[in-house]
C-alpha cells in the first residue's frame, strides 16, 4: 500500500476549491487530468456528497465524494478494476490570512491485483513527482477557472 501525502497553496477559496473539485460535468478533465470524459459517469448526487465512477488510460475508480465538511473532503474508492482496500484521497483545506488556500493532500493506493499493486509500488517510490505535478496543474487550471480565465 502506498500513501502519498503533499501540499500545495492556491488562491482559489476553500468553495472554488470544492466547487471545481465536486463539477462533474463535461470538460473535467482540464481541471483533473486522471479523469477522463469517457470514464465518467455520475451515479448518484446530492448536496454534499457524490457517487462518480472516473478513471483514464485503462485505470478507472468508483468513488464516493463526501464534503460534507467542506474543509476535509473525502474521496473513498468503492470499486475499481486496479484499486482496493483502504484507496482513497483525502482533501484538507485551510484558509490563510492573506486570502491564500492551503491544500493538504493525502492519496491511499492499495491495489486489488497484480496491476494495481504494482502500480502501487510505482506510486509509491516514484509517483510523489508525478501527483505533484499533476496536482499543480489542477491548481493553476482551478485559480484559472477561478478568476474568470
Amino acid at each position: 500500500m502506498a500513501t502519498i501525502h503533499f501540499k500545495q497553496t492556491t488562491t482559489a477559496t476553500p468553495e472554488q476549491f470544492v466547487a471545481a473539485l465536486t463539477d462533474f460535468g463535461p470538460g473535467r478533465s482540464k481541471l483533473f487530468g486522471n479523469s477522463a470524459d469517457g470514464y465518467l459517469k455520475v451515479h448518484e448526487q446530492g448536496p454534499d456528497q457524490a457517487d462518480v465512477t472516473e478513471g483514464s488510460a485503462g485505470i478507472w475508480e468508483r468513488l464516493h465524494y463526501d464534503w460534507s465538511d467542506p474543509n476535509h473532503i473525502v474521496l473513498t474508492t468503492t470499486d475499481s478494476n486496479t484499486w482496493g482496500g483502504r484507496s482513497g484521497h483525502t482533501y484538507t483545506l485551510t484558509q490563510q490570512p492573506n486570502g491564500t488556500t492551503d491544500v493538504d493532500v493525502v492519496v491511499v493506493r492499495e491495489g486489488k491485483n497484480l496491476k494495481g499493486r504494482l502500480l502501487g509500488i510505482v506510486v509509491g517510490t516514484l509517483g510523489k513527482g508525478v501527483l505533484v505535478k499533476a496536482f499543480a496543474k489542477t491548481i493553476k487550471a482551478i485559480e484559472a477557472r477561478s478568476s474568470g480565465s
